[in-house]
């Protein structure tokens, strides 16, 4: 289609009709991936509407994965790209240094605990959160809750099914939202896709900044996401100063909702220390067991204010989407087994061991990173990280760029984000030899 043809088939005159036919135009193929969408301008005057009208129905269908904006290149229909998401890349011969997986191998086994499962039958109408999940949860989350007012605690099918209904309960379509950039994939995508604006809050050695927070909620954010500790990709934590800023910048804001995502948890080598002040009035802290019980162990703990457990209950009712009761006592037998505990304290002890290790390993090749906490390591480059990758992957190794992790693209990214710790020392040697190589190789 022509611009011509694009502007008669396009009727609507306010944002959400613009974007209905748009769409329609896309889904029935009459607009082809790369097609070049009207100026706003344009559109504005044909429609006769205001042209923050367009830009609004435009910015949804971006944001929905429909359009792209090329800046001067004008507004296109996107492709069908694929989003980026944790794990392995199986369709290479490279040796995947990028996954972000936990090693299987400090995993528990999960027999001896499936057979020592109750077997009575959960019904319609029983509670949703297993008793004996529950009070381990009360153990182990409010030792760590610094709101003063009442709080519950809801189970869900792990950390960003938490995360995606915490926002829905929260927030319309356009709302915007504080993530840390860099940001964890998955968050990235949560937000995107359900048509929120992601507005990005740079991220140093101490965590989330407090002038990013304060810029943020200047631009009016409706929720804050902050991952406390082992920052994924940075691996930053956030330090007790800067904690308490934070608290103190979002002291005026005690309704916008704030999720601390402290997915390492059981294994971080850090404390966890709140953003969350005393008289803050919407919040949730989540931990998931997926990195130290398995990422097939789809399960997360939400401890919320009363009125967000509330909420979140319409949601995850009996004969709607409760998680299974077998999953939450397989969570319970498992995390109530001294033996489980020291493979999860083996296993923090080795990610933490086998990351220091790397960074010692570049440090004394002139490539100086900064020491964090996580599954991965967040390396700086005096290059553009996909100029690295791209002299990586010709010697033999898969690496993932700090470009996928951006929520601010304008520039190129300058790290990469290295999954390490399951390489032996002859590996870890290549690795290295082989990233400072292609980091100083001229162009």
């Amino acid at each position: 289609m022509n611009e011509s043809e694009i502007l008669r088939a396009i009727h609507g005159g306010s944002a959400a009709e613009i974007v209905d036919d748009v769409r329609g135009l896309i889904e029935r193929g009459a607009l082809a991936p790369g097609a070049q969408l009207p100026p706003v301008r344009t559109l504005a005057e044909h429609l006769g509407v205001n042209r923050n009208t367009v830009v609004s129905a435009y910015r949804q269908l971006a944001q929905a994965g429909f359009l792209v904006s090329r800046g001067r290149g004008g507004t296109q229909v996107a492709g069908q790209s694929r989003v980026p998401q944790e794990g392995y890349a199986t369709d290479t011969v490279l040796r995947d240094v990028g996954a972000g997986n936990p090693d299987p191998s400090l995993l528990p086994d999960l027999t001896r605990a499936l057979v020592s499962l109750p077997g009575r039958p959960v019904l319609y109408g029983e509670p949703v959160v297993d008793a004996g999940l529950e009070e381990l949860a009360r153990e182990w989350l409010e030792p760590d809750l610094t709101a003063s007012g009442p709080h519950r605690l809801t189970v869900t099918g792990g950390a960003f099914d938490a995360m995606e209904r915490l926002l829905a309960q929260a927030l319309t379509r356009d709302d915007a939202v504080a993530l840390e950039d860099p940001c964890f994939l998955a968050t990235i995508r949560t937000v995107r896709l359900a048509g929120y604006r992601p507005v990005p809050v740079p991220v140093d050695a101490e965590g989330m900044t407090v002038e990013g927070l304060r810029e943020a909620l200047r631009q009016g954010v409706r929720a804050v996401v902050c991952t406390p500790r082992a920052q994924n990709p940075t691996g930053a934590s956030l330090s007790e100063a800067r904690a308490a800023a934070l608290r103190d910048v979002l002291a005026d804001h005690p309704y916008v909702l704030v999720i601390e995502d402290d997915h390492f948890s059981m294994l971080s080598r850090q404390p966890f220390r709140s953003i969350v002040g005393p008289d803050h009035r919407r919040w949730a802290l989540v931990r998931s067991v997926s990195k130290f019980l398995g990422p097939d162990m789809s399960l997360a703990l939400a401890m919320t204010d009363a009125d967000t457990a509330d909420r979140l209950a319409l949601r995850l009712s009996p004969g709607t989407t409760w998680v299974s009761h077998l999953l939450q006592r397989l969570a319970h037998a498992l995390l109530t087994d001294e033996d489980v505990r020291h493979t999860i304290a083996a296993a923090g002890e080795h990610y933490a061991e086998r990351n220091a290790s790397f960074v010692a390993r570049l440090g004394e090749r002139g490539l100086e990173v900064p020491p964090s906490d996580g599954l991965t390591l967040w390396v700086p480059l005096p290059a553009p990280a996909r100029l690295v990758a791209e002299r990586l992957m010709r010697r033999g190794w898969l690496a993932r760029t700090g470009d996928e992790f951006a929520i601010d693209d304008t520039r190129p990214s300058h790290h990469l984000r290295l999954t390490v710790h399951h390489l032996d020392d002859t590996l870890a040697d290549t690795l290295a030899d082989d990233l400072v190589a292609a980091a100083d190789a001229s162009p």
